[in-house]
């Protein structure tokens, strides 16, 4: 299981500001220093600003795209949460077996309403990886939405912590530089070690030569964390009754 970034030109720059499933990655993690033009925020006490109703958002624009309907920008959902600027990704996975169906991101920060708006429908229907979300499948569906925080350069390819720090690796190929990520919780999904995570990112960011040690000691990792919340579709749908005016 994969995340991906749209093919942005990153030039080694970083964010400005840096039931229902809804966690941060932080756990009992400190953090400390900040990489360039980024803040690292604790969140290990802080209150969390991911919420249901961005999930429910993220449906809502979803649902008018493939229905063809008017999306208002006035959606009573908005009003829940600020419209402040993070790095984000959409993830959107299907059925009982929770299948991965299209998850992209950015790690530019974005305002909130915008981004989500946006992003609902780049995961949904531009992942490569994946057939565009037909409208039959929406019952079906979940929806992710990870704010990206607490971004630090990584002392070496070692220097993070599974199932707390999502990871962005960046290496050199005769072509020029590649990027990969994956978001917090992939690597302890996926029941990996540091090394098959960093080698697995290596091949899907587009390495295809023999992966040494030495090799990985030129990666450089940037280190990040996450407040994630996931909402199925029936659960829209009751905040969707809850929400709507009478």
């Amino acid at each position: 299981m994969t995340e991906k970034i749209p093919r942005e030109k990153q030039n080694g720059a970083y964010p400005h500001d840096l039931s229902v499933e809804r966690k941060s990655s932080a756990g009992d993690a400190s953090t400390s220093t900040a990489v360039p033009n980024g803040i690292a925020r604790p969140t290990a006490a802080s209150v969390l600003v991911v919420c249901p109703e961005m999930c429910c958002y993220c449906f809502e624009v979803l649902i008018a795209h493939l229905t063809n309907s008017h999306h208002s920008s006035r959606s009573l959902f908005l009003k829940c949460f600020k419209n402040d600027e993070y790095p984000l990704f959409v993830t959107w996975k299907i059925g009982r077996e929770h299948r991965l169906r299209g998850c992209m991101g950015t790690f530019s920060a974005k305002r909130l309403h915008k981004g989500l708006a946006e992003y609902s429908i780049t995961s949904s229907t531009k992942d490569s990886r994946f057939p565009p979300i037909s409208t039959e499948e929406i019952s079906r569906l979940e929806c992710g939405v990870s704010l990206l925080t607490n971004f630090e350069r990584a002392a070496h390819y070692q220097d993070w912590e599974i199932g707390v720090h999502g990871i962005q690796i960046e290496f050199r190929v005769s072509s020029g530089y590649k990027m990969a990520t994956y978001l917090p919780e992939i690597a302890r999904e996926q029941g990996w070690t540091k090394v098959q995570t960093i080698d697995s990112l290596l091949r899907k960011g587009g390495y295809r030569e023999h992966i040494t040690e030495e090799f990985r000691r030129t990666v450089c990792v940037v280190r990040y964390q996450s407040e994630k919340c996931v909402l199925s579709y029936d659960e829209y749908c009751r905040y969707h009754r809850r929400h709507r005016p009478y």
